[in-house]
């Protein structure tokens, strides 16, 4: 387990979508916690990380193996398993998460996945999504972003709702105050010059990149 010199508390939550090795995981914060959620213990091996705790139903962990000990919720139940990871992360004053394995697999667990990390993030806590290639961090008003990626890179911003005041700069086709329509595909597709920055003043979207190999 890797501890961070900030302030904030770093947990990296691994669920049970895809993972792209080796992941490029070289702009996000290191761990102070690791939490595995259900079958998402399979990432843990990849990634060189030991694992802290380990919770879900265990429908979809079968043949997978830690040397921690299981937190077993009915299968029954209200939350997911990644709801159940982040709930023990925010007890354990976790600030910022990180969900690895984020895309892919089942399209109703990524989209809730993707969707609750725009309620965290409007809670306040500073959220992070990867599988490795494809990455992803809620933007909202109040809230800007600044990623220092690659010049080259593509990235896109995904309107989950009606955009009022999209800017966004150090990119190919930068925007000033953009009011963009949920669903729209006018922001998808960009590229990167370096040091990039959005920021929102009414509506919630994701900011999504990809480190793809040609």
């Amino acid at each position: 387990m890797t501890h961070t010199s900030s302030a904030a508390k770093t947990a990296y939550l691994l669920v049970a979508g895809r993972l792209t090795l080796p992941a490029d995981l070289c702009t996000f914060p290191p761990p102070d916690l690791v939490i595995a959620a259900d079958g998402g213990a399979r990432h843990a091996a990849g990634l060189g990380l030991n694992v802290d705790a380990w919770v879900g139903d265990f429908d979809s962990a079968q043949g997978d193996e830690l040397d921690v000990a299981r937190k077993v919720h009915p299968t029954a139940k209200d939350e997911t398993d990644g709801e159940l990871a982040t709930q023990l992360a925010l007890a354990q004053g976790c600030t910022r998460l990180v969900f690895v394995g984020a895309f892919g697999g089942r399209f109703d667990h990524a989209a809730a996945l993707l969707l609750g990390a725009v309620r965290l993030a409007e809670r306040g806590v500073d959220v992070w999504l990867t599988s490795g290639d494809e990455h992803a961090r809620p933007l909202i008003p109040g809230r800007p972003l600044a990623l220092a990626l690659p010049t080259g890179t593509t990235l896109s911003v995904v309107a989950v709702s009606d955009l009022q005041g999209l800017s966004l700069d150090g990119v190919r086709w930068p925007l000033t105050g953009a009011d963009v329509p949920l669903g729209s595909g006018w922001t998808l597709s960009n590229q990167s010059r370096g040091q990039v920055r959005a920021e929102l003043e009414q509506g919630r979207a994701l900011l999504v990149w990809h480190t793809l190999g040609d």
